[in-house]
């Protein structure tokens, strides 16, 4: 039960989370939007010794709060979690493990010991939880299905992004050059070898840039498609800090999301997305089930998934109609603005807590 002499609610956020990703630093800055004390419980340790180190800090403020936030990741923190205390656990799973790296990067073998483990930990989590939080409602259903937990456990909060680093540029800084982003890992639901192909069948357009940034498993794979096409306007720039980022998407003219034909693409809305539409760009991405839970025609321009013709299609049309894209990004932004603000997350989570305490 909640505490009533306090005047605040007070959330201990708990685990191996790192504070500065995206999905932690907007819920916890949510939160305090929303006069919610947040205590992080956190620990930078590896190994074994990460958990005593959570146990002790946990022990110094266990009569402090009202209830646990597991913060992204934290699979393990929710199993210590349910030993160290009996108040209600809130876990903000976000993403499957098993999902991740058994059936979308492929980096375990499906029937290996170490796949059958990312499932039981998957499911062990989210059995010794008492709320589970995903970002869409397609990730809701694949994990109610494949762990075999009920659906009445989970509840949906979006992604979003930091306003306080993604937000528009009140000037328009358009160049000669029709400038068109991709920023993000190199993972298969990314889809990059979509964009590189289109970049290719639109070389011929010689006032059209393509810019990706990022790094990740997938991108010796994709360099070598680069070296074999050889589009001449397209570049390549290794991943960057939040800030540098927004410097990069202010100067774009265009901003692309995901294209990858994998299931995970059809539960994700990524980051990227938010934080485009939040700066007031136009985007372009995967017509998928996931993106559409939010954002509808003429808040984003929707392209078939992995087919490059239908990207470069949606690239032309909104290069040749600026009024068309500044239409797409003003629906956007507005878009985000009524649902995905951190303060409006973070609204949302207070009353996942309070329903549940």
């Amino acid at each position: 039960m909640l505490n009533n002499s306090k005047k605040k609610l007070t959330v201990c956020y708990f685990g191996t989370y790192t504070p500065e990703y995206s999905r932690n630093r907007i819920l916890i800055s949510g939160l305090r939007e929303n006069d919610v004390e947040v205590i992080e419980c956190q620990t930078i340790r590896r190994g074994f010794l990460k958990y005593i180190d959570l146990a002790i800090k946990h022990w110094k403020i266990r009569n402090k709060y009202d209830v646990i936030v597991v913060g992204f990741q934290g699979i393990q923190a929710v199993i210590l979690a349910k030993f160290l205390t009996r108040k209600t656990i809130i876990f903000d799973a976000f993403a499957s493990l098993y999902d991740s790296m058994v059936m979308d990067r492929k980096n375990v073998k499906i029937k290996s010991f170490t796949a059958k483990y990312y499932w039981w930990l998957d499911k062990i989590s989210m059995i010794f939880a008492d709320i589970i939080l995903f970002d869409t409602n397609e990730h809701i259903n694949y994990a109610s299905n494949e762990f075999g937990i009920k659906k009445e456990k989970f509840r949906r909060i979006f992604i979003g992004a930091d306003i306080s680093i993604f937000y528009p540029n009140e000037k328009e800084n358009r160049s000669k050059n029709f400038k068109i982003l991709f920023y993000g890992s190199f993972l298969p639901l990314q889809g990059i070898d979509c964009i590189v192909k289109a970049a290719k069948l639109l070389e011929k357009e010689k006032d059209i840039v393509f810019e990706i940034v990022g790094w990740g498993p997938e991108k010796i794979k994709i360099m070598e498609l680069f070296n074999h096409l050889k589009p001449k306007n397209l570049f390549f720039a290794d991943g960057q800090k939040q800030e540098s980022l927004r410097k990069k998407g202010v100067e774009a003219d265009l901003c692309l999301g995901i294209f990858g034909e994998t299931n995970k693409t059809k539960r994700v809305i990524p980051n990227k997305v938010y934080e485009c539409v939040a700066m007031r760009k136009p985007v372009v991405t995967a017509d998928t089930p996931a993106t559409r839970e939010l954002f509808e025609e003429g808040e984003l321009m929707f392209v078939k998934v992995a087919d490059h013709i239908s990207l470069a299609n949606a690239i032309m049309t909104l290069k040749n109609n600026r009024k068309l894209a500044d239409s797409i990004a003003q629906m956007g932004y507005q878009k985000f603005l009524k649902f995905a603000t951190p303060k409006i997350l973070g609204k949302q989570l207070l009353e996942i807590i309070k329903d549940n305490i």
